[in-house]
């Protein structure tokens, strides 16, 4: 598009008279930058407006209530012009005056005031606000500001997002209903839950039914139940239950007629007789009759949104423990586009300019084939967004194509098009473990199903029956990690795979899921440290080995940070597997009333690799050769747990662990009281840095007695007593803290270096550099910390560099976003540089500079100096210094550009690294 705006731009920068010109401009802005195909139906120009004399409206695009008001080249928009009546107006001011004479569902959401230059855009709902403004010459670059002009699209997402998130409510509030009136005979059984899921899901279908015109006429559900009281509303539901799965020609010919009109429905809904249906009371009738079908339009809902919200009818702890998560339209469309939404839409372009008409409509005639031939397959299915949204996008391009198909004929009964719509829900494929969802997805397709057949119906204005379902939601209920996808559907038959499978980390797998992991990696394979989601990327592997098919997830991110990435991807690379594309980390929210904020990534992966490889971050996607595990340009190397380092350099350990239930540490808060009861005590106290106590300058401190002798611990009665709780607490803890009973006067572990560099385990991803540092035998590290004890001045310069900060970035662990620095796959695998002694000596002097730098602010905290907002320009120069220093160290120069990058600075690091490692070998 920026190419079409650079076009546009071009043609009319020397152009721009208002009477003459403006409709041409305006029409060709929408067609040729914004691709509006027939732009003189969707604006309309020159439309009347009545004040004192008859005023015309320069242009009005309804669909997305856009107000222009043109004027010619030159003109100052802000300036005041004379108007018929003598007053003196803006453009904005005049165009303001038209806007107030309009019926209130045209007032417009936005107004444009243009003079062929500039477009002031001013947005309604925030009328005092100044204009944004875009220059002509600038429409290249900022074309997207005006894209409010020919995208309803999110105003339309919202309304149906708040309309499905009440029709979730509806069914939240009758789901309990129902559950307590099962509570009234027993304690509801396992196949009692199942029947309240089916039931709350064939009230849901009949609720949309009698309002999207699926059962013929409007309202007839309604009118049906509202006949009956609520004692006797449960016996005449089961009876339509029963009529609704009945053919025509096996009714009872006898049948009331009120239950006679309503149509077979097949599909498997209403198929099973042995539902258990409770008694119904006066508020489950009014939660029927008025919340959700009188008071309520279920025609207009989202199936994409509204299965999800669906299924958050399930009890939350339930929900939790599944890992179910639910998933925006915005975030659904972050999968399927780049996996193959995109290149669908890139060659229906190709279709729309294939030549000449009779061209045109049999490329048209062979795409809509090749949509009616892909498959997907979501093994993570959920209440089926993906598989719904998907099923959308698909029936949207085949409408458009069948337009093209019937060219003139379009708007006419077209008695020889056979069978028009050739996408079908048979396309689809899923695999879920919850029952309930499984039926939640179905009905959601069914919905999407049906809406789509609305929107054919409009184009063929002929009418296509929706009932009896005659398509299959091929949606399967079972453990996607025990079942094998073969028996879903075929590898071989299948084109696409993609999901969101459930969010569960390393730590939070039970017993079930961790036995489910081992089995997919092998014995050997450290499966018990890598999250449940890692299950679906083998799963899916194994499935393609022999296919084509593409595949695409949503993962939480770990699965690319830290120890979890050669665990996974070395298996993965084994197995021939090629990342195709890739999101960077963000935060993966849902539509549900209870959010779920989590770190995630998105990769899809295949085994031909075909695909232009793209990585995403935030708006930007770049295109590279290769996508690395750690989501990078750059060669599939793997980092992998190094118990030394592989370089020489100092032994890097973590720092000590007190197991004492608190007893040896003195807060701030109790320090000065304690000191005052004990001062012989003062002398065998240090402070103690946690990562918190660290960075923060927080101050805490703990009892050092180690070398210290009985006598004179028993001589302090504060003290002993601390040290006489400890064992007591170490004592009723298990088999490990027992052993620690022997000696209550220390800390697990009891390393008190004269000198050594500290590094926080976990530090804010907020900050370009750890703050690390050098600490003293008077400071005693907690294991919260990382420390170096034979580490000096030149260490320091290359751990705080920006080299080395790159590397943490790339391989290291996150909590959440935040970085979690380890031994064992960050500092030992970093690859070190071979300085000159002039280099050494300069890093050395660099290093210091930062040191000295930080003395200049002694009360601030490491947290205050190394904020980006606060960071005093002294430390920023200092650690500039530091990284040139470094950087040169490593051979790169000012002229290296392509190393300025941190991405292609870890890619020389993952270089060096890969010849350190074959050296080893």
């Amino acid at each position: 598009m920026n190419q079409k705006a650079k076009a546009f731009y071009e043609y009319w920068k020397d152009k721009g008279y208002e009477k003459g010109q403006s409709q041409p401009f305006w029409l060709a802005l929408l067609r040729d930058v914004f691709g509006i195909d027939r732009p003189e139906e969707y604006i309309d120009f020159e439309d009347q407006v009545k004040l004192d004399n008859t005023a015309f409206i320069d242009g009005y695009i309804e669909d997305t209530h856009t107000m222009i008001e043109q004027k010619s080249r030159g003109k100052d928009l802000n300036k005041a012009i004379r108007q018929s009546d003598g007053s003196y107006l803006t453009a904005f001011q005049q165009a303001k005056r038209y806007a107030s004479e309009l019926p209130y569902s045209k007032r417009p959401r936005w107004i444009i005031t243009c003079n062929f230059e500039e477009f002031y855009i001013y947005d309604m709902e925030n009328p005092n606000a100044e204009a944004q403004v875009v220059k002509l010459e600038n429409l290249e670059d900022e074309f997207y500001r005006l894209d409010f002009m020919v995208n309803d699209k999110v105003e339309h997402i919202q309304q149906e997002m708040a309309l499905s998130i009440a029709a979730g409510e509806i069914v939240g509030k009758l789901y309990d209903a129902l559950y307590k009136q099962y509570e009234v005979v027993r304690e509801p059984t396992e196949d009692d839950l199942r029947s309240l899921n089916e039931l709350c899901v064939r009230l849901v279908f009949c609720f949309y039914a009698e309002d999207a015109g699926v059962f013929g006429e409007k309202d007839m559900f309604y009118n049906y139940m509202s006949q009956f009281d609520a004692a006797s509303m449960r016996k005449e539901l089961i009876e339509l239950f029963k009529v609704l799965n009945q053919e025509d020609d096996k009714r009872d010919p006898f049948m009331r007629d009120d239950l006679k009109k309503f149509p077979y429905v097949n599909g498997g809904l209403f198929a099973n007789e042995d539902i258990v249906i409770p008694q119904f009371t006066e508020e489950i009738r009014k939660i029927i009759l008025q919340d959700a079908s009188y008071d309520f339009n279920w025609a207009k809902i989202s199936p994409t949104i509204f299965g999800a919200v669906f299924e958050s009818t399930l009890n939350p702890e339930t929900r939790r423990q599944g890992g179910m998560h639910y998933t925006s339209i915005e975030n659904i469309h972050k999968v399927i586009d780049p996996l193959f939404l995109d290149d669908l839409k890139a060659e229906f372009e190709q279709v729309k300019n294939a030549g000449s008409e009779i061209k045109v409509r049999n490329a048209a005639k062979r795409f809509q084939e090749k949509l009616a031939g892909l498959t997907f397959l979501d093994p993570a299915a959920g209440s089926g967004n993906f598989l719904t949204e998907t099923y959308l996008c698909l029936r949207k391009l085949e409408n458009e194509a069948l337009k093209l198909i019937l060219g003139d004929q379009v708007g006419m009964l077209i008695e020889d098009v056979q069978d028009p719509i050739k996408v079908t829900i048979d396309q689809f494929y899923g695999i879920e473990i919850n029952d309930f969802a499984v039926s939640v997805a179905k009905t959601a397709m069914w919905i999407a199903e049906s809406q789509m057949m609305e929107r054919t119906k409009h184009i063929l204005h002929s009418n296509i029956d929706f009932l009896p379902l005659t398509t299959n939601v091929n949606i399967v209920e079972g453990n996607a990690l025990r079942m094998d996808w073969e028996n879903v559907i075929p590898s071989h038959k299948l084109n696409y795979i993609m999901g969101n499978p459930p969010f569960v980390g390393a730590n939070n797998v039970n017993k079930e899921q961790k036995q489910e992991l081992i089995d997919l990696f092998g014995k050997g394979a450290k499966a018990g440290i890598i999250d449940y989601v890692c299950g679906w990327y083998i799963k899916a592997a194994t499935y393609i080995e022999n296919s084509t098919a593409h595949v695409a997830f949503v993962s939480t991110n770990s699965i690319t940070q830290g120890e979890q990435v050669s665990i996974l991807w070395g298996q993965l690379f084994d197995r021939g597997i090629i990342i195709d594309f890739a999101y960077k980390s963000f935060i993966w929210d849902s539509e549900a009333s209870i959010k779920a904020h989590v770190h995630c990534v998105i990769i899809g992966f295949s085994k031909d690799g075909s695909k232009t490889k793209r990585i995403f971050n935030d708006d930007s996607c770049v295109v590279v050769s290769n996508i690395s595990p750690y989501l990078i340009p750059g060669a599939n190397t793997l980092i992998e747990r190094a118990n030394k380092p592989i370089c020489d350099v100092p032994h890097m350990e973590k720092g000590n662990q007190p197991t004492d239930g608190g007893n040896l540490i003195i807060n701030e808060a109790e320090y000065d009281a304690f000191i005052a009861d004990e001062p012989n005590a003062k002398q065998y106290i240090k402070r103690l840095y946690g990562a918190e106590e660290y960075i923060n300058n927080k101050k805490r401190y703990c009892l050092w007695l180690v070398g210290v002798s009985p006598a004179t611990i028993k001589s302090m009665p504060r003290v002993y007593k601390r040290v006489e709780s400890c064992r007591e607490d170490r004592l009723n803890g298990g088999p490990d803290k027992r052993k620690l009973a022997d000696r209550p006067t220390e800390f697990r572990e009891t390393k008190n270096p004269e000198r050594y560099i500290l590094i926080p385990s976990t530090s804010s991803e907020n900050r370009r550099y750890i703050p690390i540092g050098f600490m003293t035998s008077n400071d005693i590290s907690t294991n919260a910390n990382l420390i170096i004890p034979d580490a000096n001045m030149y260490h320091f310069g290359i751990l705080t560099s920006n080299v080395h900060m790159a590397w943490m970035r790339t391989v290291a662990g996150r909590l959440e976003m935040r970085y979690r620095y380890s031994a064992k796959i960050v500092y030992n695998n970093f690859p070190w540089p071979s300085p000159t002694p002039e280099q050494k000596a300069k890093i050395e002097q660099t290093a210091q500079g930062i040191l000295d730098a930080r003395a200049l602010y002694p009360d601030s905290s490491l947290a205050d100096l190394y904020d980006e907002l606060t960071m005093p320009p002294e430390l920023r120069k200092a650690h500039q210094e530091n990284d040139k220093a470094v950087m040169a160290a490593y051979g790169i120069t000012k002229s290296d550009e392509e190393f300025h990058s941190e991405s292609a600075c870890v890619a020389m690091l993952m270089k060096m690294y890969k010849e350190l490692i074959e050296k080893e070998k």
